[in-house]
């Protein structure tokens, strides 16, 4: 739910004028109960708010006091005291306006006992804007009041606040581009196929104009909804980072695509907040990187640990944060700075020793946890007109859906909560990914000629599996094996310029 405007009224205690209202704080996605205590108490006219405010908090007091005001109301001659308690959190940002609020008015005598009865019912009060995520959340007996005057006429009986429904975006139209409009290169339109059948890595390099770009556009529109909990734990994300308009949910899954200057902050999360960056707002869906190694070094290797475990620790003087961060990475890059080493007409005078400079900025333990690298040759402008369409993103769609139910299939029915062959580990994957004796054999020249290293012949097991799962084949022959030898070439390459 959206951190800068949650707050709840579970339970009310009132002696004299002190009231206690219970909201929440945020550490990453984690919740922390905090206790806001209104007192008003005689002295001299004053409102303080104290236990670790932050700037946005002591403003709240202008808030309050204007919201307070525009109801007629005005603030009692006394001295006016909020603890959030407990004191050794800080508190941060504008969403304790309305418990603060809420207090205040308890302690006035505005809002009648009948919040106390509610309060007892644990329930939860939002603003109107966050509804559809209480909803979404379960939290039936959730208010969601568009004003202080909805809240207040509704436990003094006047009106009744419905409860909130759950507002979805609309879902008819495909977000990406169309498959239809990629002509040609049809080995880079099965690897996005199995790709997304899979939840599988992707590396995209060729020249410029090849497509790359394209058809990562085109990932969206062949990839599955979301279903209720990737739904609830992307939102979780996004709400925490204030990029949850209006508290729409939606079924799309997340496609974030930052530009190659972007910081480490901005990557993987950080600032004063320790806020979620673009490997959690990808969270259950894709991270396209354009122009990979054009990223800052130590920004890519900062995608290792999210890569292999899901998640991601963002470490700050102030906070010591874990958001999750599974995500998909699509990545695309040309094969040198200049982009045409394979034209000798158009390549600059620095080829091929360019090519691999170029390419080693790409460490060699990052491009091992890519699972399906493709090279995309040019494809001439006269050629690519003349070709048909290729195979509309619809068709495709409905292949990677029939995949990616039988891996859930077949993982529930283990007991596991996972989802996809890219998160399957260890015996599960030995398992479920063993090949047949020809497989094998062909898996064990491969460890031989190519040296793979355990982490990459995981990773060829998991891509066989899905390339099955795609046939509906229940045994992982030699023929899956081998395309998804194929699809690890500029390792490969790479491995071999090193020797």
């Amino acid at each position: 739910m959206k951190a800068v405007c949650i707050a709840s009224a579970h339970r009310r205690q009132y002696k004299g004028m002190v009231a206690k209202i219970r909201t929440f704080a945020f550490m990453g996605i984690e919740v922390i109960p905090i206790e806001v205590q209104v007192q008003v108490a005689p002295g001299m006219p004053a409102f303080s708010i104290v236990g670790l405010p932050d700037k946005a908090v002591e403003e709240a007091r202008e808030r309050v006091r204007a919201a307070v005001h525009s109801l007629g109301l005005s603030l009692p001659a006394r001295r006016i005291t909020i603890n959030l308690a407990p004191a050794d959190i800080a508190k941060e940002g504008s969403h304790f306006d309305l418990p603060i609020a809420i207090g205040l008015l308890i302690a006035m005598g505005v809002l009648p006992a009948a919040m106390h009865a509610e309060g007892e019912k644990a329930g939860l009060i939002c603003p109107a804007a966050c509804g559809s995520e209480a909803a979404w959340a379960g939290m039936s007996s959730a208010l969601a009041p568009a004003s202080l005057l909805a809240l207040i006429n509704h436990f003094k009986g006047v009106q009744v606040l419905s409860p909130p429904g759950c507002a979805m975006e609309e879902e008819g139209v495909n977000p990406g581009r169309d498959l239809s409009e990629v002509r040609g290169q049809e080995t880079a339109r099965r690897a996005l196929e199995v790709a997304a059948a899979g939840a599988h890595n992707l590396l995209m390099y060729g020249p410029p104009g090849a497509g790359k770009s394209l058809l990562a556009s085109c990932l969206p529109g062949i990839l599955p909804p979301m279903d209720a909990a990737e739904i609830l734990e992307s939102s979780m994300v996004a709400s925490v980072a204030g990029k949850l308009a209006e508290g729409r949910l939606s079924r799309r899954r997340p496609y974030r695509d930052p530009h190659h200057s972007s910081s480490m902050a901005a990557m993987v999360g950080g600032g004063r907040r320790a806020a979620p960056g673009e490997v959690s707002l990808a969270h259950h869906g894709v991270l396209f990187l354009d122009e990979l190694p054009e990223f800052p070094r130590g920004v890519l290797e900062s995608l290792r640990q999210p890569l292999e475990t899901g998640t991601i620790s963002v470490a700050r003087a102030a906070a010591h944060v874990t958001y999750p961060a599974r995500f998909q990475l699509v990545a695309a890059m040309n094969p040198c700075r200049c982009g045409y080493l394979d034209d000798a007409g158009r390549a600059c005078n620095k080829a091929p020793r360019c090519a691999m400079d170029y390419q080693g900025r790409i460490s060699g333990p990052l491009l091992d946890r890519i699972d399906i690298t493709i090279e995309l040759p040019e494809v001439k402008t006269l050629a690519m007109l003349s070709t048909p369409k290729g195979e509309p993103s619809a068709a495709v769609a409905a292949r990677v859906r029939e995949a990616r139910a039988r891996q859930q299939s077949r993982y529930r029915a283990a007991g596991l909560a996972i989802r996809t062959n890219a998160e399957a580990d260890g015996d599960m994957l030995h398992q479920v990914a063993a090949p047949d004796a020809h497989g094998v054999k062909l898996l064990e020249q491969a460890v031989e000629r190519l040296r793979l290293s355990m982490r990459s012949y995981t990773r060829v097991l998991r891509v066989a599996r899905t390339i099955a799962d795609l046939e509906g084949a229940e045994t992982v022959g030699h023929m899956h094996v081998g395309e998804a030898l194929a699809y690890r070439q500029l390792h490969y390459a790479r491995m071999s310029e090193a020797a």
